[in-house]
């Protein structure tokens, strides 16, 4: 049996107080798998947010208050504690970072997370908690690891505390101007070397320099970022620090995303019980005003509208998609282009294509639950979840062989497949694929056990869980 771990999360999101996207899924299910049963000692810290829901909020226990510094800079820090599945979540209020809607997208981001970053240390050791290990995500925690290396390394009982960064998309990497490394983030020129990158300080290259270990979301993707394509010019550093590179799937929460018993859904229903899910099918059609037919396969989308995920090669060939016997349920937001073309080609065939230029999460588990295929054409995903929770919802994925989508769904053609799979970024290779997967359709009997098998398929963190925790074993033997 395991020795129980001292596991200290950092992170700039987690369902369900406050998330984007991905990342906040992660750290609102991982910790709690890692913790079950008492196996682990695992804590979060998280910012304040204002968009935390109050009923969260009137759980809060505030601990103490502490004053943060930031070089020159001193900041109040209100501390609050709430015990959510089994997991210690810390909530680090100051209400001149935090108090606004939203999450990011601020001139001083950089400054809101170096004051989280400093805070999580500070808080830790106020309340007397050393972690054996700190596992921070994302640009927004990479300082937590520089800042420990340069003030906590050489104090008494933080000597042996190891750190570990978890890259969920390395295209966001915290650049900032040089001039903050002193002035903001307190660090003497010494640290110049090892965050400077092409005449910028970069928070990820940082702490990829200084951790003790560097994870993807998927193992593909770990290897992807050895490239140039991928890496967002940080390649010779990812190959510098091979040695550290690992890469671990996520997975997803499967009680969050269940169709036995999803309130979001018109019917809830299993996989023994298909003929349900045609019920949600139905009054999903309803509800984007397609045509009601059982017999019409639906493909969703449900993503940003941003390059990454290969809208382009869906503008190349849709006119062509369109032709054949098939309906679109579009859901996302991003970039103006892709939210005009879609909002174009469903005014141009409005009993094929319903754009829904959004964000819902109500209404992302109705399209889960009502549509029959899951179109994913990535040009890069890191790990991609939208697969996993159609695929929990007898929704059959068809992607693009990349990163975590590559890891997770095998093309249906091979022994036990789980969807269909392209591999090169190309429209019409995507389109072949999809044809595929229309025909399929047609054989009612081969399709139902499709989605039978894909509905069985566990997604679950157990695994992931498992492969983290022979990682922290690593690290800490």
């Amino acid at each position: 049996m395991r020795e129980q771990r001292k596991i200290l999360f950092a992170a700039s999101e987690a369902l369900p107080f406050a998330s984007t996207g991905g990342l906040g899924d992660v750290i609102g299910s991982l910790p709690m798998v890692l913790a079950a049963g008492g196996a682990n000692d695992v804590r979060v810290m998280l910012p304040f947010y204002a968009d935390i829901p109050e009923k969260y909020r009137a759980g809060f226990e505030l601990l103490g208050e502490l004053d943060v510094y930031l070089a020159w800079r001193k900041q109040h820090c209100r501390v609050y504690q709430l015990t959510y599945e089994g997991v210690i979540f810390y909530f680090l209020e100051n209400d001149y970072y935090y108090n606004r809607p939203g999450l990011y997208g601020y001139y001083d981001d950089g400054e809101r997370f170096a004051f989280f970053s400093k805070a999580v240390l500070a808080v830790a050791d106020k309340l007397n908690f050393v972690p054996d290990l700190i596992h921070v995500h994302d640009w927004q925690a990479a300082l937590v690891p520089i800042f420990y290396q340069a003030f906590y390394r050489s104090a008494a009982g933080w000597e042996n505390v190891k750190t570990m960064l978890t890259i969920h998309n390395i295209e966001y990497q915290g650049k900032f101007n040089r001039s903050v490394l002193g002035d903001l983030f307190g660090l003497a020129a010494e640290w110049l070397p090892v965050l400077e990158f092409k005449g910028l300080l970069n928070l990820i290259k940082g702490a990829i320099c200084v951790v003790d270990k560097v994870g993807t979301v998927s193992y593909s993707y770990s290897r992807e970022l050895h490239y140039a394509h991928f890496a967002h010019g940080l390649e010779n550093i990812i190959a510098e620090n091979s040695h550290k590179m690992t890469g671990i799937l996520n997975g997803i929460n499967q009680e969050m995303y269940n169709p036995k018993t999803d309130p979001a859904l018109f019917v809830n229903y299993t996989y023994r019980s298909l003929d349900k899910k045609a019920v949600n099918k139905a009054h999903l059609q309803q509800l984007v005003n397609l045509p009601e037919n059982p017999d019409t396969p639906v493909v969703a989308i449900i993503s940003r509208m941003v390059e990454a995920k290969g809208f382009d090669l869906l503008m190349c060939v849709m006119e062509e998609l369109l032709s054949e016997k098939v309906q679109f349920v579009v859901l996302g937001c991003g970039d103006k282009k892709y939210e005009d073309f879609f909002r174009w080609t469903s005014y141009k065939y409005p009993a094929k294509v319903a754009a829904l230029i959004t964000y819902d999460r109500d209404l992302s588990h109705k399209i889960y639950a009502g549509a029959d295929l899951l179109l994913m054409p990535s040009m890069v995903e890191p790990c991609g979840l939208a697969q996993m929770i159609a695929s929990r919802y007898g929704t059959v994925p068809i992607v693009r062989a990349t990163g975590g989508l590559r890891d997770s769904i095998t093309d249906y053609e091979s022994n036990g497949g789980n969807g269909f799979v392209f591999e090169n970024f190309n429209a019409h290779e995507m389109l072949a694929a999809i044809r595929r997967a229309l025909a399929l359709y047609g054989d009612k009997e081969a399709w139902t056990k499709l989605c039978g098998c894909v509905m069985r398929k566990d997604f679950s963190w157990k695994k992931s869980a498992d492969d983290y925790l022979k990682v922290y074993d690593e690290l800490l033997k």
